[in-house]
């Protein structure tokens, strides 16, 4: 009953629409609320025999929506991940097949897979049945295969780890045969983003400093690169591979001067001081005084592409290795920070500076090495994007990049390395996928962000400190009731 009611309420204001769309002419303030849209939602039947049946259709669809909760687990996981995976590529279906072209194996794809707009029948079938079918033996086999990858010795469960890595990186490499041209250039946004969010994680993530002037190394690394290759205002000749160690190291310069001023600031007091130093080298590098050295609004034009062994790295299937290597780089480099006494000390620091002091961490020592080094990841990033772009302009360094590198890093996973690249896939690749939507892909992708804020406020793939702090009250209360041991 519930469902049907949700079902049921749901349908109403599309009903005010249809029948509000002519008499008021709606379309003088709202213009995709065409002719064309009312036929579809009264399936082209007529204004009240259409709106019965999209009322009747909404009351289904919310008791069959309900009657999927109350369905047994073993049952609902896969009908569920079923259908949405079926959605899913139903709603990129016109990406996959551009990006897949009309010969070779993309032809036979989009023949049998797709119809004229979304799936076929066999291609509904087909994505169903597989999708079901594994989360079907992963529900009947996955506790078995992790008892027995549990039960091996330390040295084959480290094999074991390493292997898949192996194979991940292998996957990897092959990727972009598989994406084609534009899935590769939608993949090097996402791995720049990757890349600036490793950053910042370990800014916020692992040292809790909340930095909303990110962008600003950025933006540092990319006119650093700029400016030392034979660019249009560029002061050096130098490569671009030459050029790189240089970008980073401005960068942490950068990062260091910003982290002296800011040591006794926490919370909302170092987020507004971080936004003003984003903002004041954003309107340096488009000032005029400037402008005979970094282009002001123009920016800086034919900046060389980098190059291995004489051949230019110009295509997005060829930058892809580039800015997976960085990844991969920032991935390392993160996971053994963590594991460090370093990464313990910004954890430490994260939950209690007090504390931490009192304990022996120096403060200014650990904050000024999370400054340094979140902000070397980030000029790396800006070297890697000029270098992509083959110019760069100070548009391309707004409040927006700090905003949306945060969003990344908190829909992912706080301090979680796996969530960032989950959290750059979800914010930044899927609007990218989006795109043939227009404008209502951002109406679709906002309201995912609620959904999964409200459903997963630690984020998609949180780290184990953000799960158990987030669920401590869904945990087992100690047998007695009483205090756990010691806590006294």
């Amino acid at each position: 009953m519930g469902g049907a009611i949700v079902g049921l309420l749901s349908s109403l204001p599309l009903v005010v629409l249809a029948l509000a769309a002519e008499p008021l002419d709606l379309r003088r303030f709202l213009i995709s609320v065409s002719p064309e849209l009312v036929q579809m939602l009264t399936f082209g039947q007529g204004a009240m025999p259409g709106l019965l049946i999209l009322v009747a259709a909404a009351t289904v669809l919310g008791t069959v929506g309900a009657g999927v909760v109350l369905l047994p687990a073993r049952v609902r996981r896969p009908l569920v991940s079923g259908l949405a995976a079926v959605l899913l590529i139903g709603l990129l279906s016109e990406t996959i097949v551009l990006s897949w072209g009309n010969r070779g194996l993309g032809l036979v794809v989009r023949r049998v897979v797709f119809a004229a707009r979304g799936l076929s029948i066999v291609g509904f079938l087909a994505i169903f049945v597989i999708v079901a079918g594994i989360n079907v033996l992963w529900g009947s086999r996955g506790d078995r295969i992790k008892q027995r990858v549990a039960a091996l010795p330390p040295g084959q469960q480290r094999a074991f780890r390493w292997g898949g890595i192996a194979l991940a990186i292998l996957v990897l490499l092959f990727l972009p045969l598989l994406l084609r041209t534009y899935l590769s250039e939608v993949i090097d946004n996402v791995g720049l983003y990757i890349l600036m969010g490793l950053g910042l994680n370990i800014v916020v993530g692992f040292a809790g400093l909340l930095d909303l002037g990110y962008v600003a190394f950025f933006a540092i690394g990319a006119y650093t690169m700029a400016l030392l290759t034979p660019s249009e205002f560029g002061l050096a000749n130098l490569s671009f591979w030459t050029a790189l160690p240089f970008s980073v190291l401005a960068a942490v310069a950068a990062g260091v001067i910003l982290g002296v001023p800011v040591l006794k600031m926490r919370g909302d007091y170092l987020a507004i001081v971080t936004l003003g130093f984003g903002e004041i080298v954003r309107i340096l590098v488009l000032s005029d005084s400037l402008a005979p050295v970094l282009g002001g609004a123009q920016g800086i034009l034919k900046v060389p592409n980098p190059a291995v062994a004489g051949l230019e790295i110009v295509r997005p299937e060829h930058l892809y290795y580039l800015i997976l290597a960085g990844c991969l780089l920032a991935l390392f480099i993160s996971w053994r920070l963590r594991e460090a006494r370093l990464g313990r000390q910004w954890m430490a620091v994260r939950e209690d500076e007090d504390v931490a002091e009192a304990m022996g961490i120096n403060l200014v020592k650990t904050k000024l090495m999370a400054f340094a080094v979140g902000a070397a990841f980030s000029g790396l990033s800006g070297a890697i994007f000029v270098a992509k772009l083959g110019s760069v302009y100070p548009h391309s360094f707004n409040l927006n990049v700090s905003i949306y590198v945060l969003c990344l890093i908190i829909v992912g996973g706080m301090g979680s390395l796996p969530g960032v690249i989950v959290g750059a896939l979800f914010i930044m690749g899927l609007p990218e996928l989006l795109r043939e939507f227009a404008e209502y892909r951002m109406l679709m992708y906002g309201a995912l962000l609620i959904v999964m804020m409200i459903a997963r406020p630690e984020g998609l793939w949180p780290s184990e400190a953000m799960r158990r702090e987030l669920h401590a009250a869904e945990e087992p209360v100690p047998v007695g009731g009483g205090n756990p041991v010691g806590s006294e």
